[in-house]
């Protein structure tokens, strides 16, 4: 007879709380690690939800994907929030056992390319950094090869009625999302006559807006903890994420603010 199930075994919190393993006595270091334990199951959830609003968009079901994107803003905010929690963690708490990570660094978070990949943010030398020989590599040659989330908008928008340029519904997916200046045209259309396909287009500027609020959050929390070091893992560092703070990741939707 199977045990009943019941709030612990439901969540697993035995098997949870035994994922916590810091490599020195240092008080600070389970904060450390829970911090980023989350985020990784809440990028965990971002990919569950952008999946889920691609699935929509085919299907057509505009409704349900603005209120998904509107999830995965709101999911953003907590991330952003969580950096408060982390800043309380001074410069001196951190080197205390940083070098107990070796080279362990963010830089390493392989849902995070993905995340990148999926938004349309993609290098393949992101992908060369992880093993060849493991789910991580796999799941990212996938998310490389697949389309992204402004290709499932822009198909979308195509078969609602629009004519969607051949050669942006037919792009090299393996590259970055690039302005398109016939894209910018049906946009700026859309705003001004479709409020449905116009809501959708602003959840997606608040994502976007969301991923850039949390990159700066983040970069300022680097420079605050460990200055212009070089980062854990003999990363870049601040230096690194400055570089990625001005990235949209849906360029026509930003470049078409000036023209209303």
């Amino acid at each position: 007879m199977s045990k009943p199930l019941t709030y612990s075994s439901y969540l697993a919190v035995d098997e949870l709380l035994q994922l916590q393993r810091p490599r020195s006595e240092e008080h600070d270091e389970p904060l450390f690690i829970i911090i980023h334990q989350v985020y990784e199951l809440w990028f965990k959830e971002i990919l569950h939800e952008l999946d889920y609003c691609t699935t929509l968009l085919r299907s057509g079901d505009t409704p349900k994907a603005v209120h998904t994107l509107g999830r995965v803003r709101t999911i953003l905010k907590v991330l952003v929030a969580q950096l408060d929690i982390l800043e309380t963690m001074t410069p001196l708490e951190f080197l205390s056992f940083r070098e107990r990570l070796e080279a362990a660094s963010g830089f390493q978070s392989a849902q995070f390319r993905e995340l990148e990949f999926v938004l349309g943010s993609k290098r393949r030398a992101s992908v060369a950094h992880f093993p060849e020989e493991g789910d991580a590599r796999e799941r990212l040659e996938r998310r490389f090869r697949d389309p992204c989330l402004w290709d499932a908008v822009l198909a979308f928008l195509d078969v609602t009625g629009y004519e969607v340029p051949k050669d942006a519904l037919n792009r090299d997916v393996t590259r970055s999302v690039e302005p398109h200046e016939g894209i910018q045209a049906i946009l700026m259309t859309v705003y001004r006559r479709d409020p449905t396909a116009a809501a959708l287009c602003e959840r997606l500027v608040d994502l976007d807006e969301g991923l850039q609020e949390w990159r700066y959050r983040h970069v300022k929390m680097v420079e605050r903890t460990i200055g212009a070091k070089t980062g854990s893992g003999g990363s870049a560092g601040a230096k690194y994420l400055h570089s990625t703070l001005s990235q949209a990741v849906f360029p026509d939707l930003w470049a078409i603010r000036s023209e209303f």
